[in-house]
């Protein structure tokens, strides 16, 4: 492969279980940002996932998690790092190290799957804030029922 190939980002997308919001991902995370912090640990947010990401130099050149919350992307957070972790069982999984701000994006529908999927730049959805739609402000089930109709995303 080309080095040039080698030095474009590519995004992961996943499945934020148990947040109904955006602001619920954020309050949960605060929480574990503080516990984190309380502990005298590295305080970034971190998501452990059981595998390891094979393309790490590519997530790793600009890369995000997009987080689909209740069937949309809406948000998503960029990768700082991989660490390794070592669970209980002795087995070693990757947590996603992300940068705290959570950068809101333009809705688009996304339905249900295990694990996390590789999503291209050309296929991530723009920053809420580069497109002047305000859709920031419209409520998530709005959002959801215009993105089913083809209006958003």
């Amino acid at each position: 492969m080309p080095p040039e190939a080698r030095s474009e980002p590519v995004h992961l997308v996943k499945l934020c279980v148990g947040a109904d919001s955006v602001e619920d991902l954020a309050d949960w995370q605060a929480a574990r940002i503080a516990e984190r912090a309380g502990a005298g640990l590295d305080p970034c947010p971190r998501h452990v996932t059981r595998m390891w990401p094979r393309r790490q130099d590519a997530l790793l050149a600009g890369g995000s998690v997009y987080w689909v919350v209740r069937g949309l992307i809406l948000v998503r957070q960029r990768i700082v790092r991989l660490d390794p972790v070592t669970g209980e069982d002795g087995i070693t999984r990757c947590a996603l190290v992300l940068d705290p701000e959570l950068v809101r994006v333009e809705a688009r529908p996304r339905s249900a799957f295990q694990g996390w999927r590789y999503l291209a730049p050309s296929d991530a959805p723009p920053d809420l804030g580069h497109t002047g739609s305000g859709e920031a402000g419209l409520p998530q089930d709005m959002q959801a029922a215009l993105a089913a109709l083809g209006v958003l995303g």
